[in-house]
C-alpha cells in the first residue's frame, strides 16, 4: 500500500510541479538573480504536499475548473515555500540544507534570500488573483482568497513562527498546551487553507468547510509531531538535512516534551481521527478514489 500510495504522489505531485512551473517568473532582466532564487527555491524538490491535498480535496466534493484551481495551486505552493527560505535564515533556524541540497541564503546570500521570499509572497497573490480571470465562480473566488490571506498570515502560519522564536530566543519553558497552539498556527494553518480551499472552489458549504478545516487541524498537528520525531530519530541521508536542528537551536517540541514513544502515540491518535472523519465525506462521493486518506496515513507514518 505504502508504494502504491508514493507512486501516486509521485505523479500527482509532478502535475503541481507543472502546473507552478507555469506561474514562475524566468530569469531575465536587471533583477534576473532574484526570480533565479525564487525558482531555485521553488525547485528544491519537495512532495509539493500542501498543493496535492489540495487538488484532492476539490475533487472529494466534485471538483472546479481548472482555470480557478490552478493559480491557488501554484499559490500554496509559493507561500509554503517563501516560509521555508526565511526559516533557513541565520535569524530564524541558521540551517545550511535543505531537501538534500544548500540553502537559498547559502546560494543566493541573505539580502537575495529574504528578497525570494518577499518576491514569492507576493507573486502568490498575484497568481491566485489571476482566477478572476475565468469570469467563472467568483463568488468562490473571492472565499478562497480570503483563506489563502488568513491562515498564512499574523493570527496563523506567522503567528506560530513568532511564538515558536519568542519561546526558543528567552528559553521559555512551554507547556503542552501553548506548544499546541504554536502547532495549530505554524504548521496546521496552512494545512487547514490548502483544504479549505479546495473543498470552498468545488462550492462546498460554510459548514463543510469548517469540518474540513478541523480535519486539516488535526492533520497538520501530527504531521508536525512527526516531524520532531524524525529531527530526534531521523536518518539525515534520507531527511536531505541534518538531524538534531531543533535541540540545537533549544526548539520546544513535542518529542521533546513528552518523549518520542508518547509522540508517536499522539501522532497516531491525531491522524486516526483525521482520517475517520474525512472518510466520512469520502463516502459522501462514490466516484472519489480515497487517495487523500491513504496520503494522510503514508505522510504520518514517513521517514522523511
Amino acid at each position: 500500500m505504502r508504494e502504491k500510495t508514493a507512486e501516486q504522489l509521485e505523479k500527482k505531485a509532478k502535475l503541481c510541479e507543472e502546473i507552478i512551473d507555469r506561474y514562475l517568473p524566468v530569469p531575465k532582466g536587471y533583477y534576473a538573480v532574484l526570480t533565479d532564487a525564487m525558482r531555485y527555491s521553488v525547485n528544491a524538490g519537495g512532495k509539493r504536499i500542501r498543493p496535492v491535498i489540495m487538488m484532492e480535496t476539490c475533487k472529494i466534493f466534485g471538483g472546479a475548473p481548472s482555470a480557478i484551481l490552478e493559480p491557488f495551486v501554484a499559490a500554496i505552493e509559493m507561500i509554503h515555500t517563501y516560509s521555508l527560505i526565511h526559516d533557513d535564515l541565520p535569524a530564524m533556524d541558521n540551517d545550511d540544507y535543505r531537501r538534500g541540497r544548500k540553502t537559498t541564503h547559502k546560494v543566493y546570500g541573505e539580502a537575495i534570500a529574504i528578497l525570494a521570499g518577499d518576491g514569492l509572497l507576493n507573486l502568490a497573490y498575484e497568481v491566485a488573483s489571476s482566477a478572476f480571470d475565468a469570469g467563472t465562480y467568483t463568488d468562490r473566488v473571492i472565499k478562497a482568497l480570503k483563506i489563502l490571506a488568513k491562515k498564512p498570515g499574523f493570527s496563523g502560519m506567522i503567528g506560530g513562527q513568532t511564538i515558536d522564536i519568542e519561546a526558543e530566543k528567552d528559553h521559555i519553558e512551554i507547556s503542552e498546551d501553548s506548544l499546541k497552539t504554536m502547532y495549530d498556527l505554524k504548521t496546521a494553518a496552512l494545512m487547514e487553507c490548502a483544504m479549505m480551499i479546495g473543498a470552498t472552489l468545488a462550492g462546498a458549504s460554510d459548514k463543510v468547510v469548517s469540518e474540513i478545516e478541523k480535519i486539516a487541524g488535526l492533520f497538520g498537528l501530527a504531521f508536525q509531531i512527526q516531524d520532531d520525531i524524525l529531527d530526534i530519530k531521523g536518518d539525515a541521508a534520507k531527511l536531505g538535512k541534518p538531524v538534531g536542528s531543533d535541540e540545537k537551536n533549544n526548539k520546544p517540541t513535542y518529542a521533546a516534551i513528552l518523549g518520542t514513544d508518547i509522540a508517536a502515540e499522539k501522532v497516531a491518535e491525531l491522524s486516526n481521527a483525521a482520517i475517520d472523519k474525512l472518510k466520512i465525506f469520502m463516502a459522501a462521493n462514490p466516484e472519489y478514489d480515497g487517495f487523500l486518506a491513504d496520503l494522510f496515513e503514508y505522510m504520518i507514518n514517513r521517514e522523511k
